[in-house]
């Protein structure tokens, strides 16, 4: 009777150790996809449809083109994982065995205990997101004036925030709506953490754009109208975007398994396997042990890297062979500012950081790329121009 191995979600990590996994198997195992989309979302492009919501054709991506026929697909909401008995409990009632797993459910917005974020706020962690903010500026925009103008503010200034601001900038200027923009960062520069002249690059951009920069001070309470920062300076909104923090999904708070106190997110080592053998973790949701004291980053593209060798090692894991440990390698950072980019640090360039034609094309190709691994070059090359 053949092994039951069992993937959730439909991420970067969920969708590239499907297409690993598939390659590795040859039909050794039976294999489940569990997801609550029935596609796979380009995420670190979803910002686009903020600005223009038909971008979604080319970075949603409908499960059968990418996997295999034999691979058997639910789409269902996971709602606990009882690793004892080795089942997956989803939404609709029905439990999946399994005799591995892997659990890339991805991450949701941790608002921090804030008192009225999660009320008012947008967040952007899945298309829906995207299209619910386009909505909102596009209606604030309608019932504003120029003289008059609507008041956006995106909470937090990390890789998210600079992307959501860059492209209100553009869905403004394209439409020549009255927005005003705030960018909101409790630490003291954007991208914090972030090298200076990266930070530098992406700040001057942003203020090219006409977007209001303040950093230095956090937002302390928000209500139906007001953002309230640090001490004693209050911003009225109309529509209010927070990308300032990821924590664990739901599902996996309860689950048997160790995980982090503060952000849910599950431990596992370099070779994706948790602390039960049959569990495996990678992607967002995880805390992966890497050379050092850092885990690696929660980025797509820690997670695209990761799922390639995730999927070989459920494989190894099926014919008892030995896992292998993956080492995240940083192939640098490339960030848009609506139709702008920035690059830094990007493995092979002799420049540190760039913008312009060469950082624009760069970021298109990384997207159009991905695509591709997880598609074909057709549907890469039709996505290429909203890129």
């Amino acid at each position: 009777m053949s092994d039951k191995v069992v993937v959730l979600g439909a991420g970067y990590a969920g969708a590239g150790a499907i297409k690993s996994l598939e390659d590795e198997l040859n039909g050794e195992a039976d294999v489940t996809w569990i997801s609550d989309t029935d596609y796979h979302l380009v995420l670190h492009e979803s910002h686009r449809c903020i600005r223009d919501p038909s971008v979604q054709e080319k970075i949603a991506i409908p499960i059968h083109e990418i996997k295999q026929p034999t691979t058997n697909f639910l789409q269902d909401t996971v709602v606990d994982i009882d690793t004892e008995d080795r089942l997956v409990e989803l939404e609709s009632g029905d439990d999946v065995e399994y005799d591995y797993l892997l659990v890339g459910l991805g991450s949701q917005t941790a608002f921090f205990g804030i008192d009225g974020l999660e009320e008012y706020a947008h967040t952007l962690k899945s298309l829906d997101d995207a299209l619910g903010i386009h909505d909102a500026i596009q209606q604030a925009a309608r019932d504003a004036s120029q003289s008059d103008p609507a008041q956006v503010i995106v909470g937090g200034a990390g890789l998210s925030g600079i992307q959501t601001a860059g492209e209100i900038a553009e869905f403004r200027d394209n439409h020549r709506a009255p927005i005003d923009i705030h960018l909101v960062e409790g630490l003291d520069e954007i991208f914090p953490g972030n090298d200076p002249e990266l930070q530098g690059a992406l700040r001057k951009r942003l203020e090219d754009a006409d977007v209001n920069i303040l950093t230095g001070d956090f937002i302390g309470e928000v209500d139906e109208e007001t953002v309230y920062i640090g001490d004693d300076e209050e911003l009225d909104y109309d529509t209010l975007i927070w990308t300032g923090g990821i924590t664990g999904r739901d599902c996996v708070r309860d689950v048997d398994l160790e995980k982090d106190e503060r952000n849910h997110r599950i431990h596992s080592e370099g070779d994706f396997q948790t602390e039960d053998e049959r569990v495996f973790a990678i992607g967002d949701c995880a805390l992966i042990d890497q050379p050092g004291e850092q885990p690696a980053p929660p980025t797509a593209q820690a997670a695209w890297q990761a799922a390639e060798v995730a999927g070989q090692n459920l494989a190894r894991a099926v014919r008892g062979q030995p896992l292998k440990t993956w080492t995240h390698k940083d192939k640098g950072t490339v960030i848009s500012v609506g139709e702008e980019a920035v690059a830094h640090d990007v493995m092979g360039m002799p420049i540190d950081t760039f913008g312009g034609f060469p950082a624009k094309m760069l970021k298109k190709g990384i997207a159009a790329r991905w695509i591709a691994d997880v598609t074909g070059i057709g549907r890469a090359a039709k996505a290429w121009p909203d890129m």
